[in-house]
């Protein structure tokens, strides 16, 4: 892993296309990610993104962000008032194309920073995805945002499978972010947990119900249309088609989703949403 220290000029990016339904602006505390060999980097989008990769082979390199709270501070106020001139919530995302609690940000801190940035100034809304249980090292300072804005912490549980063939092991245990979601929610931290991009599900009665137990909500969506390309052609060009193939065909069908969607509704009656609607909160 090629890891790199960089001073930024900003942090704040103000959101465009899919992600423009769910924020008004994302932060990305740094480029790459070190889960880029694991299974949820083999269909992540964000590798197809020249800006971000620079040529570089996504999960081999990480730049590190050094002064982005900092950044965020003198972004703030002017980053706010623009929010406030569309007319919108001043809504974060945190973040989009780098987990915020990768490995490396035992050692660095950048997520951190900025997190503790934001108890100083606050958006109205700071929603943090995530795919790593590390979430839950950070309880204390959810806490302390929640006295300040919204917050919600998603955590990505795309399958109940612990490993699935032809695939890399997941980033962090599926059993170990049920954990973290239950801990989070019980510490008082609304928790939604992003079934996201749907993969097969061995068992879904189970899944849901387990999923009940320790979640406010869970959005559903599949890469066919979640991935910011049309018809998921940007996921196509990856693994992630033909491992799902191995296993459920008819996963690869938007009527999947729907089929998953309806019975999440039956043990989350109210709570569950789908797609970019379901990330910016509106569940059924």
């Amino acid at each position: 892993m090629d890891v790199q220290l960089q001073a930024v000029s900003s942090i704040l990016t103000r959101t465009g296309g899919y992600l423009s339904q769910v924020a008004t602006h994302s932060v990305q505390p740094y480029r790459g990610c070190s889960f880029g060999r694991a299974l949820c980097g083999v269909g992540c989008y964000v590798q197809h993104s020249w800006f971000v990769t620079r040529g570089r082979r996504w999960g081999e390199f990480l730049d590190v962000k050094s002064n982005a709270a900092a950044r965020y501070l003198s972004q703030y106020a002017r980053e706010r008032a623009w929010a406030e001139r569309q007319g919108k919530r001043f809504a974060i995302f945190m973040s989009s194309s780098t987990d915020p609690f990768l490995p490396h940000e035992r050692r660095y801190r950048i997520s951190e920073s900025i997190l503790e940035a934001m108890t100083v100034c606050a958006p109205d809304l700071l929603i943090v995805q995530t795919h790593s249980h590390r979430c839950l090292d950070y309880v204390s300072l959810f806490q302390r945002l929640r006295e300040v804005c919204e917050v919600r912490v998603h955590i990505s549980i795309e399958t109940d499978r612990e490993k699935i063939a032809s695939l890399p092991a997941h980033a962090s245990s599926v059993a170990k972010r049920i954990d973290a979601a239950d801990g989070l929610r019980k510490s008082g931290i609304p928790v939604v947990v992003t079934v996201s991009p749907l993969l097969p599900i061995q068992y879904p009665h189970d899944f849901f119900a387990a999923l009940e137990r320790v979640a406010d909500a869970v959005v559903v969506d599949h890469y066919i249309g979640g991935d910011g390309s049309r018809a998921g052609s940007r996921t196509e060009r990856t693994g992630l088609p033909e491992a799902i193939r191995g296993i459920e065909p008819h996963a690869l069908r938007i009527e999947y989703r729907d089929e998953m969607v309806a019975l999440a509704r039956r043990y989350l009656p109210g709570r569950v949403g789908v797609g970019a609607s379901g990330f910016a909160g509106v569940y059924e």
